[in-house]
């Protein structure tokens, strides 16, 4: 089946979120969304969930699932927002849980922050499959640039986060928290293994060099040939040392901070203060 899939860039952190429709009926699911956020003023902002949820309201559509390919590091999600506005259940991987382990002591959370996953609705393994309408969605564990990391396999799309950016900008980075550049070439391979008219859908772009516009949409047969990272039959020895001495040199994304403190909660700010105010950590030579 050939789902309907609307994309949304959003400018300040290059993140494409999807709206994926079954085609026989109203049913939609959310992947991926955004909340704004202003890291000098501390502020967010609800533009970019709110042209999604003007457009599914426009078209009359039941969402059903905001599922997330895992904890981002570059923006905070949306979901909860959405959730109120539109309905629809969270679902995530379920070594969130490790991720939230691993963050909460970094954050210095304390043992009232849950790192059991209860924070979601649905907590995915390997092999789950749920439906948005009657369109089926396929969960693969795709691990590597996080522990958590999903591909959602919906009719002939893959949904694949960012494990896999499009073919001439490559791969994830690995160097995060319980990342693996070996965890990842894995990953891909079985990513590839799908058929190679499978359309994919990458969690963002950033134009690679020679290229002037935006790109998101791809195939596995385009990756096989084309990602210059993993492709043409690059090995995982060749993989690991490029990903690893690449990650080497890259800086922490500008919003990592607030957006793991979120993220790891579903979307939801850390608990308010007596006085009602919320407010987030940032560690000192920690990340």
């Amino acid at each position: 089946m050939k789902p309907e899939v609307t994309a949304f860039f959003d400018d300040a952190t290059n993140t494409i979120s999807y709206v994926v429709r079954d085609p026989n009926g109203s049913a939609c699911a959310v992947i991926d969304s955004v909340l704004d956020f202003d890291y000098s003023s501390g502020r967010t902002d609800t533009k970019s969930a709110d042209a999604i949820i003007a457009f599914v309201k426009e078209k009359g559509y039941e969402c059903q699932w905001l599922l997330e390919t895992h904890v981002h590091a570059d923006h905070l999600s949306a979901a909860p927002y959405l959730q109120d506005a539109l309905g629809g259940k969270i679902g995530i991987g379920d070594r969130i849980k490790i991720v939230q382990d691993t963050f909460g002591k970094v954050f210095n959370e304390g043992t009232e922050f849950q790192r059991d996953g209860s924070q979601f609705d649905q907590l995915f393994v390997e092999g789950d499959s749920v439906h948005i309408g009657q369109l089926r969605v396929d969960v693969l564990h795709t691990p590597g640039h996080t522990p958590a990391c999903l591909t959602y396999v919906i009719g002939d799309a893959a949904f694949v986060g960012d494990t896999l950016f499009m073919p001439d900008f490559g791969t994830a980075r690995c160097d995060f928290p319980g990342g693996s550049s070996e965890t990842l070439y894995d990953s891909v391979q079985k990513i590839l293994a799908l058929p190679d008219e499978t359309r994919i859908f990458v969690g963002h772009d950033y134009k690679a060099p020679g290229r002037d516009t935006y790109a998101w949409e791809t195939t596995v047969g385009e990756q096989k040939t084309k990602n210059v990272h993993v492709g043409a039959g690059k090995t995982k020895e060749e993989f690991v040392e490029m990903r690893d001495t690449r990650d080497a040199t890259l800086d922490m994304p500008k919003l990592i901070i607030p957006s793991l403190q979120v993220n790891m909660r579903a979307g939801q700010m850390p608990p308010a203060d007596e006085q009602g105010d919320v407010f987030l950590k940032v560690p000192v030579n920690k990340l």
